[in-house]
């Protein structure tokens, strides 16, 4: 039985989807990963389906499954929770842009079980010289090991335990948004779950390498807030 059922969802940005299945490949302990390939480019998934092999990750082209346009996100957490409540073991997202350390999905689960009625709990984000970055820049002075917060966990590295996973379906997900950690964080929290970010537990996170048109939030935000509302994208 797998400690973990590790998540990954993918939208081409090929290099660093690769550098986050090769780290999750080398993590300590046994832990099942699948990797959501969502209507990326041919060239980019023919590469996912020759590397299954080499780093033991299962591949589902979500193609097979809907015809629904990208992202896909609600679908993805359905039928990762539904597989997680079958093995009854914590759900771990580590999206595309994330690499974590070998003792990561470990010590997150540990964490999980120790740590009083928890919901969630999230690895904080650094960049690649160690100082902590999107989206947890309002951390970046805390000194505590692991923090109680009423802040929304972002899905780069959190797991949500399966006490919370039997508690709230992912069907009721609101096909409306297209990412759903602010609305799980909250939902977390209105079941009386405690959510927690570990800040002991760095991972190297590289912003919106797989949607590189929200780089125009800081450098061009009039053009990032144009698209965001009369093309409906990123709805949280």
């Amino acid at each position: 039985m797998p400690k973990t059922l590790v998540i990954t969802p993918v939208k081409d940005s090929l290099e660093t989807t690769l550098q986050t299945i090769e780290a999750i490949h080398r993590a300590n302990g046994d832990h099942q990963h699948v990797v959501y390939n969502d209507f990326s480019t041919p060239e980019t998934t023919a590469i996912l389906e020759e590397k299954q092999a080499a780093y033991g990750y299962k591949l589902v082209n979500l193609k097979d499954l809907t015809e629904t346009p990208s992202p896909n996100y609600n679908l993805v957490l359905q039928m990762a929770q539904q597989k997680a409540l079958e093995l009854n073991i914590p759900l771990i997202v580590i999206e595309s842009d994330v690499i974590i350390q070998p003792d990561t999905l470990d010590k997150m689960r540990d964490l999980s079980q120790i740590a009083p009625n928890c919901g969630m709990l999230g690895a904080v984000t650094t960049n690649e010289e160690g100082a902590i970055n999107f989206p947890y820049l309002n951390f970046k002075n805390e000194k505590q090991p692991l923090i109680d917060t009423s802040h929304s966990l972002s899905f780069c590295c959190t797991l949500l335990t399966p006490e919370l996973l039997r508690n709230f379906s992912f069907q009721e997900l609101s096909r409306e948004k297209d990412w759903y950690d602010v609305f799980i964080s909250r939902k977390s929290k209105t079941l009386g779950y405690k959510n927690y970010l570990a800040t002991m537990l760095p991972v190297i996170h590289k912003p919106h390498s797989s949607r590189p048109w929200k780089h125009l939030k800081y450098t061009n935000p009039v053009k990032y807030y144009f698209n965001k509302f009369t093309k409906r994208k990123d709805r949280i």
